[in-house]
């Protein structure tokens, strides 16, 4: 029943649940032409993490992170190398677009 719902929006898994379930169907659902507010939020939720620990991870305060995700401000030049980076490192097939 929990499957049928997500696939007829009436709920959507918890964030905690989304890297297992990336996992079972062997591809990321969540990918598609992406900022990279987008692309943030989309690995941020394929590895079950908050903004908060994200923010801890890449160094910055959680605050600047929402903004980065919402597309309202920018990373400085050496920092957007830094994040796309990190989110290369991440090369596993679960975090790779689908085409």
């Amino acid at each position: 029943m929990t499957v049928y719902n997500w696939e007829n929006n009436r709920s959507a898994p918890l964030l905690p649940h989304i890297p297992k379930v990336i996992k079972f169907l062997g591809y990321d659902p969540y990918t598609t032409n992406e900022t990279l507010g987008e692309r943030i939020i989309r690995v941020r939720r394929t590895l079950g993490m908050t903004q908060k620990e994200l923010a801890r991870k890449l160094g910055v305060d959680p605050g600047t992170l929402g903004y980065w995700e919402r597309g309202e401000r920018r990373p400085i030049k050496g920092l957007e190398e830094k994040i796309n980076g990190f989110l290369a490192s991440l090369n596993t097939p679960s975090l790779k677009p689908q085409v």
